[in-house]
C-alpha cells in the first residue's frame, strides 16, 4: 500500500471514531460518501478500531516513502498514535495527566511550582493597587474593561476586520476566505472554531459570562485570523485540494481534536496574536479603536495590557488545576478554588474551565504550552519580535505544513 491508500484508511477510521466521541472529529470535508459509510449502521466496536489502528500504525512505519513525502508519513504516525491513545482510553484505559498529554499531543507537560504562580500575584499586586486581595482587585479592574453586551459584535467584527486585514498581507488566502460569526450559550468554551472547507468557517462565540476587551482581539485572532480559519484554510489549499492546486493529500480533509495536530494548531492560534499586533501595535489598536467602539474608557487599556502580560504566567495554573484534578489529588471544589486563587477567575468561570476540563481533559495544554512552545520553535529560527517581516514568513511556513510537535523537536 502507499501512503496515499493509508491516508484513505485514516480518514474513515477518524470518522469511525467519531460515532464514539462526539467531540473528536473536529472537522471534516472529504467526501460525503466517506462520512455516509461512517454514519450507516451501528458504530463498529472500539476494539476493533483499535486494532485498526495499529495495523495501520504498522503499516505506515513500514511503507517507503520518498524525501519530500517523508513529513507526510510522520504526520500519520504521529495522528494514529493519538488515535489509538484516545481509543484505548474511551476502553477504561487510565492515563495520568502526563501520560495523556504525551500520547496525544507529543509533548509531556512540565509542571509549574506554586512558587511560580505567587511570584506573578505578587507582580499583580504592584500593578493593581488598593485594598483586598489581588483576586478582588483584578475582578474590580475587569469590571472596567467588559463589553456592554450591545457593543460586542461591534466590537468583535472590528477586530476580526483588522486581524485580517494584517494577516492577508503576509499570507494568500484563498479567494473563498470567509466565515460567519455566531452568538451561542451553554457551551463549556468560551469560542470554538468549526471550519466547513472551502475556506469558509463558522466561529462562535459563547456569551454565557461577560467578555473583556482583552478577550475581543485574543478571540478574533485565535479562531480567525491568523488563528484556527487560516490554519485549516492553508492546510485545505496547500495539502487537500487535488493537484494541480495541492497535493490531494486526503488526510487533510479530517481533523482529529485530540491529537498532536492540535498543539500546533492551538499554539500557533495563541501566537499569531503577537505575530498580527506586535509589541505596542496591540495596545494602540485596542485604545485608538475598540475600546471607544465599546464605549469604554480608553485610559484603562494601558493599565490592562499591564495587567495581561502577567496572566501568560497564570495561564499555566488551568494545567496544574487540570493535572490535580484528573489525577485525583484535587476535589473539584479544590481544583476550582485552586483557579480562583491562580488564575484569577471568578467562582463562575473557574466552574466553567472545570467543565471543560471534564470534556477535553488534557486538551488544556495546547493553550498556554503550544503558545510557549511556538514562540520559542519561531524565535529559534529567527522570527524574533525585532524581526517582523521573518517572524511573519516563519509563521505562515508553520500554520501550512504538516508538521507535528516531534517534527518540531517540541
Amino acid at each position: 500500500m502507499t501512503l496515499s491508500d493509508w491516508a484513505i484508511d485514516y480518514v474513515n477510521l477518524v470518522l469511525a471514531v467519531g460515532r464514539h466521541d462526539g467531540n473528536f472529529v473536529d472537522a471534516y470535508y472529504g467526501p460525503e460518501a466517506w462520512k455516509a459509510v461512517a454514519e450507516a449502521g451501528d458504530p463498529r466496536p472500539l476494539a476493533a478500531l483499535q486494532a485498526e489502528a495499529q495495523r495501520m500504525i504498522e503499516g505506515v512505519a513500514a511503507t517507503e516513502a520518498p524525501a519530500e513525502e517523508r513529513v507526510r508519513r510522520d504526520f500519520l504516525l504521529g495522528q494514529l498514535g493519538a488515535v489509538e491513545a484516545h481509543l484505548a482510553r474511551l476502553q477504561g484505559r487510565v492515563f495520568s495527566f502526563d501520560e495523556e498529554a504525551e500520547a496525544l499531543y507529543q509533548v509531556r507537560p512540565p509542571q509549574v511550582s506554586q512558587a511560580t504562580f505567587d511570584a506573578a500575584l505578587a507582580r499583580l499586586d504592584q500593578v493593581i493597587a488598593g485594598p483586598g486581595s489581588v483576586q478582588a482587585r483584578y475582578q474590580q479592574a475587569r469590571e472596567k474593561v467588559l463589553l456592554p453586551v450591545d457593543r460586542v459584535d461591534a466590537v468583535f467584527q472590528a477586530a476580526i476586520a483588522e486581524a485580517r486585514e494584517r494577516t492577508r498581507r503576509h499570507a494568500s488566502l484563498p479567494a473563498t476566505d470567509h466565515f460567519r460569526v455566531e452568538y451561542v450559550t451553554g457551551k463549556p468554551w468560551s469560542a470554538y472554531n468549526w471550519y466547513q472547507g472551502g475556506g469558509s468557517s463558522v466561529i462562535q462565540v459563547n456569551l454565557d459570562l461577560p467578555i473583556a476587551m482583552d478577550r475581543a482581539l485574543d478571540l478574533a485572532a485565535h479562531e480567525g485570523y491568523p488563528g484556527h480559519h487560516v490554519y485549516n484554510a492553508l492546510l485545505e489549499q496547500r495539502f487537500a485540494q487535488p493537484a494541480p492546486e495541492g497535493k490531494g493529500w486526503v488526510e487533510f480533509t479530517v481533523y482529529p481534536l485530540f491529537s498532536p495536530q492540535s498543539l500546533i494548531a492551538e499554539g500557533t492560534a495563541n501566537f499569531g496574536i503577537e505575530v498580527a499586533f506586535p509589541g505596542q501595535e496591540r495596545l494602540t489598536f485596542e485604545r485608538d479603536v475598540l475600546f471607544p467602539l465599546a464605549g469604554l474608557d480608553p485610559t484603562e487599556a494601558e493599565r490592562w495590557a499591564r495587567v495581561q502580560a502577567e496572566m501568560k504566567v497564570l495561564a499555566f495554573a488551568d494545567n496544574e488545576a487540570a493535572r490535580g484534578y484528573l489525577d485525583g489529588s484535587l476535589t473539584r471544589a479544590q481544583a476550582e478554588a485552586f483557579l480562583v486563587t491562580y488564575s484569577l477567575r471568578t467562582e463562575a468561570q473557574a466552574a466553567q474551565r472545570l467543565r471543560f476540563i471534564d470534556t477535553y481533559r488534557s486538551y488544556v495544554i495546547n493553550y498556554n504550552l503550544g503558545e510557549q512552545l511556538v514562540r520559542d520553535w519561531v524565535n529559534r529560527q529567527g522570527g524574533t519580535e525585532d524581526q517582523p517581516a521573518q517572524r511573519w514568513e516563519i509563521f505562515v511556513d508553520l500554520i501550512s505544513s504538516p508538521r507535528l510537535p516531534k517534527g518540531l523537536g517540541l
